[in-house]
């Protein structure tokens, strides 16, 4: 059978599913910068509490169809562009910039030590982080769409199709890699691969998120996200697209046209509790809350521990909004016309609103020390403080 993709979030559709308006609803609901998308909405109203400043800005290459992620290391950014460039910044100051020389798909990962890209041709990247040397280049099945993941046990990479693979740091080699049957349809996943303990944690499409063994990629346990439901293969796609979010313990993921569920890592994976909420952007977790935004724009503060409704924030409807962030009592999320929106953690409501370069901004901002981090597709990198 030939497995058909749908194009993850933030890609512009190069399939046309022409005269079934479920899929092209779903599609919106999956891409919300596709050109079948529904218009950007109006800003809603606000009566700032806080006031949101700019501590630094500067101007990278564009994302062009693809999700780049600054990667944030104590109080050194690294940013990568589609056309290959690699930055690394101090204070907002370019610190050096290298051509990786091969067009980018992918970034960014790093530690202190390297830093590591992907492209659309399945290569895996790897340069050093005080110097941009190139370290070494690696090969996997398929296009790599997801940041791969730096961590003391390897470098994780999960390709287009699917596979999840640990990678030596040293040289690139592969240490094992790990694949399970797929269903006909399934959403091309963005969201990386997480290292915790033992294991790595990587989300599947049939709602699956799978614990694997560090030391050869074995499957130690599975949680069941979502169940595939429906009649038609569309409705039955029920997918992990984003990462999955750990703290402590308890570890919750959030599928497509499916639900939230946290699952407790030192109980075997034992579910804690699940919530229907459908989500291709994502979530995060705090000290007390889980905060997701789900397909329909609307982002939900939820009790982390129950699962219970906390404060649901709806006047982000059609603005294309990203997975949230949190940070000091503050919730973050960027929207596709550049702006990004910060709401009360106990409550929900808008404390302060803040415009960058006016192109979206498709991941989650980052946290950098105090402030939030973001690139737009425009490349615009900025870190915006809350006071």
């Amino acid at each position: 059978m030939i497995r058909r993709y749908f194009l993850p979030i933030g890609l512009l559709s190069s399939v046309l599913l022409a005269g079934c308006s479920t899929v092209s609803s779903t599609l919106d609901a999956i891409n919300p910068f596709s050109s079948s998308s529904a218009k950007i909405a109006p800003l809603p109203a606000l009566t700032a509490t806080a006031e949101a400043r700019t501590l630094w800005s500067a101007s990278v290459g564009k994302s062009a169809d693809y999700l780049f992620k600054p990667a944030v290391v104590g109080d050194v950014v690294y940013v990568a562009d589609q056309k290959g460039a690699l930055y690394r910044m101090e204070g907002g100051k370019i610190v050096w910039k290298v051509d990786a020389g091969q067009k980018l798909s992918a970034g960014i990962g790093a530690n202190g030590q390297m830093l590591v890209v992907g492209t659309a041709k399945g290569a895996v990247l790897a340069f050093a982080a005080d110097t941009g040397k190139p370290l070494w280049q690696a090969q996997v099945s398929s296009e790599v769409l997801a940041a791969p993941v730096v961590g003391d046990e390897g470098v994780a990479v999960r390709s287009g199709d699917n596979r999840v693979f640990l990678l030596d740091a040293r040289d690139g080699t592969r240490k094992w890699v790990y694949q399970r049957p797929m269903p006909a349809l399934s959403i091309r996943s963005t969201g990386s691969p997480i290292f915790a303990d033992r294991y790595l944690f990587a989300g599947f499409p049939g709602g699956k998120l799978v614990a694997l063994s560090l030391q050869n990629g074995a499957l130690i346990w599975e949680g069941t996200v979502a169940q595939p439901k429906g009649t038609t293969e569309l409705d039955r796609v029920a997918d992990i697209v984003a990462a999955p979010v750990i703290d402590g313990t308890q570890i919750c993921a959030v599928a497509f046209q499916g639900r939230v569920a946290c699952f407790d890592m030192g109980q075997g994976g034992a579910m804690i509790w699940s919530r229907d909420i459908s989500s291709a952007r994502g979530l995060v977790l705090d000290g007390r809350y889980l905060y997701v935004t789900d397909d329909q724009d609307v982002v939900y503060g939820l009790d982390r521990l129950t699962g219970g409704s906390l404060w649901k924030q709806d006047k982000l409807k059609n603005r294309a909004i990203s997975a949230p962030t949190v940070r000091s009592g503050v919730v973050a999320v960027a929207d596709g016309e550049g702006y990004v929106h910060f709401l009360s953690r106990e409550e929900g409501a808008f404390v302060a609103r803040h415009k960058t370069d006016g192109t979206p901004i498709r991941v989650p901002p980052q946290v950098l020390r105090g402030a939030f981090l973001t690139q737009s597709t425009g490349g615009d990198v900025r870190a915006i403080e809350i006071q």
